[in-house]
């Protein structure tokens, strides 16, 4: 009988899990006209970098005790991503406590802008 509702949890957990992904996945969809493979890669590879912004924050503030601008990361050798990936530049605002890295689209589409905190979520606009 415990088998059975420990195996219930995990499948519970798993659909759950997979819900939550969807909504992600998702969010970050380009619009219903703008789903073409290369669009898709693009926001992906945005995604990635945003992530890879937010990493290189975590690693400044552990060793310099504060959160740093896009400049300061590059220097510091704490991130290699460029300020853009075409079309999206890239944004960090700082405060003491805090950062918003942010990817905004220069041209028209969906999403027009993408961020992540230091809660490590990528969001997105629509």
């Amino acid at each position: 009988m415990l088998r059975v509702f420990g195996f219930l949890g995990t499948v519970i957990t798993m659909a759950i899990g997979m819900y939550i992904y969807s909504l992600q996945v998702k969010t970050l969809a380009p619009s219903a006209g703008g789903g073409n493979p290369e669009e898709m890669a693009t926001i992906t590879g945005v995604k990635n970098d945003l992530i890879g912004i937010a990493n290189a924050e975590r690693g400044y503030l552990a060793s310099e005790g504060k959160y740093g601008s896009l400049d300061d990361l590059t220097a510091g050798k704490y991130l290699t991503v460029k300020g853009e990936r075409e079309p999206y530049i890239y944004n960090v605002e700082i405060t003491s406590s805090s950062f918003r890295a942010t990817a905004t689209r220069t041209t028209k589409g969906a999403p027009a802008q993408l961020w992540i905190t230091e809660t490590m979520e990528v969001k997105s606009s629509n």
